[in-house]
């Protein structure tokens, strides 16, 4: 498919559609949860071959396009993953904001400032931006990120608009679930995030659903 010329109104962008190379695609964290990216493996391969270009349809990944016209992934960072190790060479995209204009440094201040990066490690540290991949390829395997992605499915938690905030809990749980659970024993990692995530302890986290004290 041959990527579309009409390009987004910075000011308002429109949902318009775009074809690209996945190897393209830059990120903008540095780790995803491999389990989660597995999941979406298998999800895939059960789709019909008459049904992946739904599929893609109904999952755009929003980009910004940042200096030398390079597409900045914002979300969807495990779909796009997963599609790339199927084998998918082109990807469906939805221009968020175009940000040419932009020199490298104001760039990343402005994409930092509007959370639309997340350059910490699966320490769970922060780095420079230099050190985020160049492709989806490269993205690294959190545990923690994967538990977390988990224990929304089991009900720990709701999906909230929050950025990265399936990273948030995160790194709530690496400080509280032992680490060889969370990389070897899900089902024993995801009873203690379970158990943590509905205290009141994880109120302050989006998309919390523990039970409220009454007054």
């Amino acid at each position: 498919m041959a990527e579309q010329t009409t390009e987004p109104n910075p000011q308002s962008p429109q949902p318009l559609l775009h074809a690209i190379a996945i190897a393209d695609l830059r990120p903008t964290q540095m780790t995803v949860g491999m389990r989660e990216v597995e999941r979406k493996r298998a999800d895939w391969k059960k789709l019909a071959s008459n049904k992946t270009g739904t599929f893609l349809g109904r999952h755009m990944i929003p980009v910004v396009r940042g200096p030398k016209s390079r597409y900045y992934v914002i979300d969807h960072h495990h779909l796009a993953r997963a599609l790339h190790d199927e084998g998918v060479e082109q990807i469906l995209i939805s221009p968020v904001a175009d940000l040419r204009a932009l020199g490298k440094d104001e760039f990343w201040r402005f994409m930092d400032n509007r959370g639309w990066m997340h350059p910490f490690d699966s320490n769970g540290e922060r780095q420079t931006r230099s050190e985020l991949p160049k492709s989806v390829a490269d993205l690294q395997d959190d545990p923690y990120r994967s538990l977390a992605g988990e224990l929304r499915y089991a009900g720990g938690y709701a999906k909230d608009a929050t950025p990265f905030s399936e990273f948030l809990w995160a790194d709530a749980l690496r400080v509280r679930v032992d680490a060889k659970a969370a990389k070897g024993d899900p089902e024993t990692a995801l009873t203690q995030a379970l158990q943590f995530a509905k205290s009141p302890d994880a109120s302050y986290l989006p998309g919390w659903c523990g039970p409220h004290p009454r007054s």
